[in-house]
This record gives structure tokens, C-alpha cells and sequence, in this order.
């Protein structure tokens, strides 16, 4: 007779000042900005190089030169938002810009020269060039050099493959309930969950593009920030705005790789596959239209012919030219056995960028004590109904800086003893393949049923299939061990139910929200806010 497996007892509790889940640039940030005297656990469910911010090719904006105003930066960012940006939030976050930007070159950031001094990009809906950049790949140098500061901080323990469960708030726990006190996570090397409290807690996880079956993100964009929030108790607005980037690699082997906008901002064209330039038909802005527009207008050219994509064309810049500047894209295109110096470059729209999430202030604090939400996964204000180019790295490290400002100021939760995790009523899972043919199934209809153009049946259609997917997964959750791809698509899946009912609520047409059935847009701007 053989003995059952021996139970995996969880590890003991863990505390510290600030435990962060996340990586990029909002949580890189924020651990630098914190004292040395404070205890910081930064978890993150892959490698640290693996969320988004590495990805980032264009750059970040900010002011710089007697050109350009803070007034102007203000401005195009209202205009690309549609009616729906905070006013004050908009400008709080763009007059700290170029201090933000002064604090990543004194952290060693290489940013581009030429011989006038910084070297700027310009890009769809900026009316100058402010776009600080390395190479085409800012997102990469950025992450790199914070990566080194990190390591050699004594009072940081940043943790590889371990993903978050669920906040410790206090409703579930029997104590304050409007206070978080840390998170379970799983560690999945050692497939075993920790509990980890924490004075405060800080959300930065990411998007949620993983959602839909077409896009830009990295495999750890799962909205998992956003659904905790939610379960906890937090409110969420705007996540019916989720922004489709125009320009995406169209090739088979090219999973998610992104063709920059600051291309289009170096004069490169769409064109149909017969060469004609179609944007002179959809906006005076042409190629330079914010990213909905032209996202909009490739979507309709593709649907109105029966087209798997259309074409970038630079190939009027010099080749010298084009390999200074899109080194990474060049790179990886001859990899593909495509010459963008000679030949145009196959692209189609694809879901890039959530434009909503956790509501916030001005600090990244949530509507719960102690909890914060910086980076793509917070809803600040800042971005609206659609958010301008290279706006999102200048969030992430205004508000990083920001939150470490208040958490250094603000009292602690009490210590208080958390329950283990409890894992003694449930088995491991027999029907994997039932989580993988979720995944599927949920991004499939949310790119067909909530993707650039919605309807109300295909909104009604959606919300349907995520009751039944969410029953599924609930079953599965409270039955079995959980593992990395049950938490992601539990997360999805609460994420994707949140985006359809924001869509559902809102009765217009407006920024990244394009609806057949309301194609107006109401006279006043109203945010969609969901209360749990």
C-alpha cells in the first residue's frame, strides 16, 4: 500500500516595509525612491526584464527646450484623452516630467545625443518633439541601468518567479477592513505559497493585453493587479478604453513584437498593398494621428478589402539612417528575411495598452489603507479615453516617486498574525488542458466581440461566456491546487468581465471606445467607475 504524497506545508510568515509585485519601471522606481532604512520585497511571477516597460521602444515624454511649454504637453495630452482627462492630474504629472527624467540620467540612463544636445523624438498627437529615447529600444536601457541599481541595494530582496494570490486585506482576515496587510504568493520554483506581510503594499503589475488574442504585451500582461484590487475591495474606472496599437509586426514568427510610433513620427507612411496612402482619407494628422485613429482607420481598410494587414513604408530615409534609429526593429526584421531599408514592413493593429484600471490619487493610494497602484495598472487621470505616445514611462515614474514620497510618510499597518495559506481541502488539478482551452476561448471572443469596433450584442455576447468561464474557474479554484496558469486566468478573466461592463455602461462613442450602436459622443465626459 503506498503512502499519499507528503503535504507541502507553506513557509512561515514573512514581513517587511513595503513588499511591491512587479518589476517595471513604476516599481523599479518606487524602490529606489524608498529610504535605505526600509525592508523591500519586490516579487515578480517571471524575470525581472519580462513585464512591459522592457519593451518599450519609443520613449518618454517631457518638456525640454524653449520650444516646447509644459501648456503644450498639457494640451496634447487633453486632446488625445477625448474630454475624459483630469485637468490637474494631467498637469501634476507633466510638470514633474523633466525631473523625472533629470533623476533617470543621474541613475545612469544613456539617453541619445546629437549635436544640439539630447537627441528628441516626436511622435502621433505631439505637437513637438519631446521624446527622450535610446535608440528604439528605451524601455530595455532604462530597465537595464535600474536593474544594476537595484541589485546593489542592500535593503531590496527582489524575488523571480513568484506570483501573487491574493491581497491580505483585512475584510477577509477579521480585521480592519479597510486596510491591506500584504499578499499570498506563490513561489513556483518551489510550487509553494508564502505569505508575506507587509506595512504597505504596492500594485504594479502591468495591463491586461493578454485578454485579447492579438497583442503587443508580454505573456505577464494578466490584469492580475487590477483583479486583486477589485476582490479587496477597490474600485475601478475607465477599463473600457483599452488601446489598440496601430503598428504591430504581421508575421507569423514575430509574436508581439511592436514596430515603434516614433517611425511614423521619422515620416514613415501606411500604405495599402498597391502602394496608395490610405491615411489621407481618415485624418488631417495623417500617420501623426493619435494612436485610436489610426488604429481605426487600418482596422477599416483591412475589413473593407479582405486584408491580413497593411505596409510601413520608411524606405524614403536613408538606410544609415533608418539603422541608427530602429536598430532593434532593423535587427529583427532581417531575422525574419525582411530589409526595412528596401522593403515595406507588414503590420496590423494589435491590443497594447489599458488605459484604465485601480483608481487612485495623486499619491497611488487606492481607496484601501496602505495599498497603492502605480504604472498601467492604476487609473490616475492622466490618460483619459486614449493615452498619448510616451505619456505611460512618465506615469509610471512620477507616481513610483510619488508613492515612495507618501509611503515614507505615513504610518504602517499594525503587525498583525496572518493565517497560512490553506491548501488541506483541496486535491491536484486532473483536467489541465480544461485551463488552457479557457484561455483560448477568452481571448478569441475578446478580440471579436470587444475589440477596436464594439456592438451591444457582441458586449452582451462576451459578458455571457465570461459568466460561464467564470464559474469554470471558480470550481477549479476552490478544488484544486492552484499553479501559475489557474491564478492568470482567474485574474483574466475577472479583468476581462470588468472591461465588458465599463464598455457596457458606457453610451457613446469616445476615444477608445468606438461603438456601432452609439456612434456620438455625449456632450459631457463622465468617467465609468465600477464599485465592488
Amino acid at each position: 500500500m503506498t503512502s499519499p504524497p507528503a503535504r507541502k506545508f507553506p513557509p512561515p510568515m514573512e514581513t517587511c516595509d513595503v513588499l511591491i509585485i512587479g518589476s517595471g519601471l513604476a516599481a523599479a522606481t518606487l524602490a529606489l525612491s524608498l529610504p535605505g532604512s526600509m525592508k523591500v520585497i519586490m516579487v515578480t511571477k517571471k524575470g525581472f526584464m519580462d513585464g512591459s516597460s522592457q519593451w518599450a521602444q519609443g520613449g518618454i515624454a517631457a518638456v525640454h527646450g524653449q520650444d516646447d511649454s509644459i501648456d503644450d504637453h498639457v494640451r496634447d495630452t487633453l486632446v488625445a484623452g477625448a474630454g475624459l482627462c483630469d485637468e490637474e492630474r494631467v498637469r501634476h504629472v507633466i510638470s514633474h516630467g523633466p525631473d523625472a527624467i533629470r533623476w533617470l540620467i543621474w541613475q545612469g540612463v544613456p539617453f541619445d545625443h546629437d549635436a544640439h544636445g539630447y537627441h528628441l523624438t516626436r511622435e502621433g498627437g505631439h505637437s513637438h518633439r519631446r521624446i527622450f529615447h535610446v535608440a528604439d529600444a528605451t524601455g530595455h536601457a532604462v530597465q537595464t541601468t535600474l536593474w544594476a541599481r537595484l541589485n546593489s541595494a542592500d535593503n531590496i530582496s527582489i524575488r523571480t518567479q513568484h506570483l501573487a494570490v491574493d491581497l491580505l486585506s483585512g475584510a477577509k482576515l477579521g480585521l480592519d477592513p479597510r486596510r491591506v496587510y500584504g499578499a499570498y504568493v506563490l513561489d513556483t520554483a518551489a510550487d509553494k505559497v508564502e505569505t508575506i506581510a507587509a506595512g504597505h503594499t504596492v500594485l504594479a503589475t502591468g495591463g491586461a493585453g493578454k485578454a485579447f488574442l492579438y497583442t503587443s504585451n508580454p505573456d505577464t500582461a494578466t490584469g492580475d493587479g487590477i483583479a486583486m484590487a477589485w476582490r479587496a475591495g477597490c474600485r475601478v474606472a475607465n477599463l473600457e478604453f483599452i488601446q489598440f496599437h496601430p503598428t504591430c509586426l504581421y508575421h507569423p514568427q514575430a509574436k508581439s513584437f511592436l514596430i515603434t510610433e516614433a517611425m511614423r513620427g521619422e515620416g514613415a507612411i501606411l500604405r495599402l498593398p498597391d502602394g496608395t496612402r490610405f491615411m489621407t482619407d481618415h485624418d488631417p494628422r495623417l500617420e501623426l494621428a493619435p494612436r485610436d485613429i489610426v488604429a481605426r482607420a487600418i482596422d477599416f481598410e483591412m475589413k473593407k478589402r479582405g486584408l491580413d494587414c497593411v505596409y510601413l513604408d520608411i524606405t524614403h530615409q536613408p538606410a544609415k539612417f533608418i539603422v541608427q534609429h530602429f536598430p532593434t526593429i532593423h535587427a529583427r526584421c532581417l531575422e525574419l528575411g525582411l530589409d526595412i531599408t528596401r522593403e515595406w514592413i507588414p503590420i496590423a493593429p494589435a491590443a497594447h495598452y489599458t488605459c484604465g484600471g485601480v483608481m487612485v490619487d495623486t499619491h497611488g493610494q487606492t481607496d484601501l489603507s496602505n495599498l497603492y497602484a502605480i504604472g498601467e495598472t492604476s487609473c490616475t487621470g492622466l490618460h483619459g479615453a486614449n493615452r498619448l505616445a510616451s505619456n505611460s514611462l512618465l506615469e509610471c515614474l512620477v507616481y513610483g516617486r510619488a508613492a515612495a514620497d507618501h509611503i515614507r510618510q505615513s504610518l504602517a499597518a499594525q503587525a498583525a498574525r496572518i493565517p497560512d495559506w490553506d491548501e488541506s481541502r483541496v486535491t491536484d488539478a486532473d483536467e489541465q488542458v480544461v485551463i488552457t482551452h479557457n484561455w483560448h476561448e477568452l481571448r478569441r471572443f475578446m478580440w471579436d466581440y470587444v475589440g477596436i469596433i464594439r456592438t451591444n450584442k457582441r458586449l452582451e455576447r462576451a459578458s455571457h461566456r465570461i459568466r460561464l468561464l467564470g464559474e469554470e474557474i471558480d470550481e477549479f479554484y476552490s478544488n484544486f491546487r492552484i499553479n501559475n496558469d489557474l491564478i492568470e486566468l482567474r485574474n483574466l478573466v475577472q479583468t476581462a468581465d470588468l472591461i465588458v461592463r465599463c464598455a457596457k455602461d458606457r453610451h457613446e462613442s469616445r476615444g477608445l471606445h468606438a461603438s456601432r450602436d452609439y456612434p456620438g459622443q455625449l456632450p459631457e465626459a463622465r468617467s465609468t467607475v465600477l464599485e465592488p
